[in-house]
């Protein structure tokens, strides 16, 4: 194992983190605010990368166990150090409070712990909501766009970091990909601030919405979040981008070379429509009764929207729909959006490639001697990613059973413990019972709030860095 390799890379990740505090600290300033909190964290950050990079490795390669650890102790650290500047400023006291909060804000969950909006400043704020934009797309991807890394080195991170059963590139060289990635998660990012700023958002408000879209995270500025605008404009804006922001990025990319036959093309792309439009018929068939058809389109669209993606995004309390539509919800909770998209889930390649594989084995026993393979966009999907598919599903369902009876010791009802769980294992956000839309998690107690931010990072992470970290044969060399 190269170790003093993982710990240089991990100072460069703490050097990553402090620049990106610069934000924060710099929208302080412009509102007057006091920034000792982001100043006292930026310098320890700078400070403990700095030292972290001066160590020098005898080699500079490493491999796909170097890559998981990277990964797994990097969003760690990130979260530790990132949710300072709440207990500094006063705005979330408890420590682990506000660790649940920055994880999170990074994993892009969106599932929070305040009860009080009015104590936290603007650029606490801020920081809250850019943590989702920064989690979205993954800080190691951000690295490697801005900084030098080996082709070898950034593969191995770039797969312990996307989201999706593959990884692929989109140029030869995997720099160049985490560029073209960026860019676009950029362009789209003002696209959407701009689009809310002609709605009539300030700029403030606009931005810290347009992070929380982008990373498919769902803090908002206000305390009864979207809702709070009381606009169909903004509504309509954002509902649309968070399902853009669901879309596998891969697909723009196709876009933007003009092979847009390809790109619609897709066979994820069909199915994730095709989910989105069968929900949002059905729920506002279920609710219409209660709104008005055109209302009742509108929230269903939104909530829709927001649940698929796993932005989390509220306008109504889906709580109090007709039993039905919050079951069609809970089975979006597991779907989750687009492998290679910001969202999180399953993610709809997986659900794809699940329910082919057993027509397939129907087949099969109906009708022993025929060869029948998965496929997915006219192309033989492999055996071996129909086996890592299926024990990500063993290990997901495991894991929701296993983080939900641990919760339940804290004496809540079925409902409230078993979305908290599946909502932060599918970076969701908000659940059903007393973690609604308008709920939240500080009802849960400390180890519990540890628990769930363990199970948000290895959500986010799909698994197996955070599992890699856990298992004492990786730490042997």
């Amino acid at each position: 194992m190269n170790g003093k390799m993982i710990c240089r890379v991990l100072g460069l990740i703490l050097l990553t983190l402090a620049a990106l505090m610069l934000l924060p600290l710099l929208t302080g300033l412009l509102y007057g605010e006091n920034v000792s909190n982001f100043l006292i964290t930026i310098a320890l950050s700078a400070a403990l990368g700095f030292a972290l990079t001066r160590i020098k490795p005898a080699r500079s390669s490493f491999f796909a166990r170097e890559g998981f650890m990277i990964v797994g102790l990097g969003w760690i650290a990130m979260s530790l150090i990132g949710a300072l500047p709440f207990v500094l400023s006063g705005s979330i006291p408890s420590y682990i409070d506000a660790v649940f909060e920055t994880v999170s804000g990074f994993t892009t969950t969106g599932a929070s712990i305040l009860t009080d909006f009015g104590v936290m400043g603007r650029a606490d704020m801020f920081w809250r909501c850019f943590t989702h934009w920064v989690g979205g797309m993954g800080v190691l991807v951000f690295m490697m766009a801005v900084l030098p890394m080996g082709e070898d080195h950034s593969m191995h991170i770039m797969r312990a970091e996307v989201p999706g059963p593959t990884v692929g590139k989109l140029v030869p060289r995997t720099r160049r990909t985490a560029s073209i990635l960026y860019m676009i998660y950029i362009a789209m990012t003002l696209l959407e601030t701009l689009l809310l700023l002609l709605g009539g958002m300030d700029l403030y408000d606009a931005l810290v919405h347009s992070f929380a879209t982008a990373g498919t995270g769902g803090f908002s500025s206000l305390p009864n979040s979207v809702g709070g605008f009381g606009s169909a404009y903004i509504e309509l804006v954002i509902a649309t981008f968070m399902l853009l922001f669901g879309v596998n990025f891969n697909l723009y990319f196709l876009l933007l070379i003009g092979r847009v036959r390809d790109a619609l093309k897709n066979e994820e792309l069909r199915w994730y429509a095709g989910i989105v439009a069968a929900a949002v018929l059905l729920i506002t068939l279920g609710i219409s009764g209660r709104y008005g058809f055109l209302t009742a389109l509108r929230h269903a669209y939104f909530n829709v929207a927001s649940i698929i993606s796993t932005t989390g995004f509220g306008t109504e309390d889906f709580v109090l729909w007709p039993e039905f539509c919050k079951w069609v919800l809970i089975l979006l909770m597991f779907t989750g959006a687009c492998a290679g998209s910001t969202g999180g889930g399953l993610k709809i390649s997986r659900v794809a490639i699940l329910c082919k594989a057993a027509g397939v084995e129907i087949r099969t026993m109906v009708r022993p001697r025929s060869v029948t393979r998965v496929q997915l966009d006219g192309r033989r999907v492999a055996d071996g990613t129909v086996r890592a598919t299926l024990l990500f599903l063993m290990l997901y369902l495991f894991l929701l059973l296993l983080f939900s009876f641990l919760l339940s010791f804290d004496g809540y009802d079925i409902a409230t413990t078993f979305t908290a769980a599946l909502s932060c294992l599918s970076n969701i956000g908000p659940g059903m019972g007393l973690v609604g839309p308008t709920g939240n998690f500080a009802i849960f107690s400390a180890p519990s709030k540890l628990l769930l931010s363990l199970a948000m990072l290895i959500g986010r992470l799909e698994i197996y860095p955070i599992l890699v970290l856990l298992t004492p044969r990786t730490w042997k060399n």
